[in-house]
C-alpha cells in the first residue's frame, strides 16, 4: 500500500506474510526513478536472513495496478519492506 504525507511525499509498504521468498513481485508506483529501501525487517542488522533488494530498485518502463510505472521486488519471507522514491 502507499502512504502520503502532507507535503506530498510517498512511501510504499509491501508485506509478505508467507515463509517463502517472492522474487519478481511487481507493484505499480506513482513516481518514476529509483526507490530506496528505507526499511527491510529481514535485514541482517535486525537478525534476519538479509533477503531484499540491495538497497533499492529502479522503476520499469511499464506499469501495473493502474499506475504508469512499476517496480520489481524481492520480498523477504515473513517480512515488510518500506520504500521511498529518491537518490541512490
Amino acid at each position: 500500500y502507499l502512504r502520503r504525507d502532507r507535503e506530498g511525499g510517498v512511501v510504499l509498504v509491501v508485506c509478505n506474510f508467507t515463509p517463502i521468498v517472492r522474487t519478481g513481485y511487481l507493484v505499480g508506483v506513482p513516481v518514476e526513478g529509483f526507490w530506496r529501501e528505507a526499511l527491510n525487517t529481514d535485514s541482517e542488522s535486525y537478525g534476519g536472513s538479509g533477503v531484499g533488494n540491495l538497497g533499492g530498485v529502479d522503476t520499469l518502463p511499464f506499469g501495473t495496478h493502474g499506475r504508469d510505472t512499476a517496480v520489481s521486488l524481492t520480498l523477504p519471507p515473513l517480512g515488510v519492506l518500506v520504500l521511498r522514491p529518491g537518490e541512490r
